[in-house]
């Protein structure tokens, strides 16, 4: 299995565990990150623990397949971000560029091996 996606879904977990954590704990920095609390906030906090699960069971048993469905995913969404939120200077649509772009890094990654010629 290749580093990058460890790499990838070490930073999910080190990215997530801290937001979840403070979205659960309705923490004063989330109301200015993500507003303030609300059923959308909640649907989010779902949709991050799953990402969150999903990347502690692939990190167990590694599928880079499953691996690039979780990854593609996220890459959408995030790039998404910074034109449905109408702004590029809210501090999650920026880590969510910079996580992008190493989950893109990634799925080159897998693509490359998955598709490479036999010798």
């Amino acid at each position: 299995m290749h580093a990058m996606i460890y790499l990838s879904l070490a930073l999910n977990l080190v990215v997530l565990i801290p937001v979840c954590g403070g979205l659960l704990a309705k923490a004063a920095w989330t109301d200015s990150a993500y507003g303030g609390p609300s059923a959308a906030r909640q649907i989010l906090l779902s949709i991050y623990l799953s990402i969150a699960l999903m990347s502690v069971l692939l990190l167990i048993r590694p599928d880079p397949r499953m691996v690039a469905a979780l990854l593609l995913v996220q890459v959408a969404y995030k790039l998404a971000t910074p034109f449905l939120v109408g702004t590029w200077r809210n501090p999650v649509v920026l880590s969510n560029i910079g996580i992008s772009l190493v989950h893109a890094v990634t799925l080159g990654f897998i693509w490359q091996a998955t598709n490479a010629a036999p010798i």
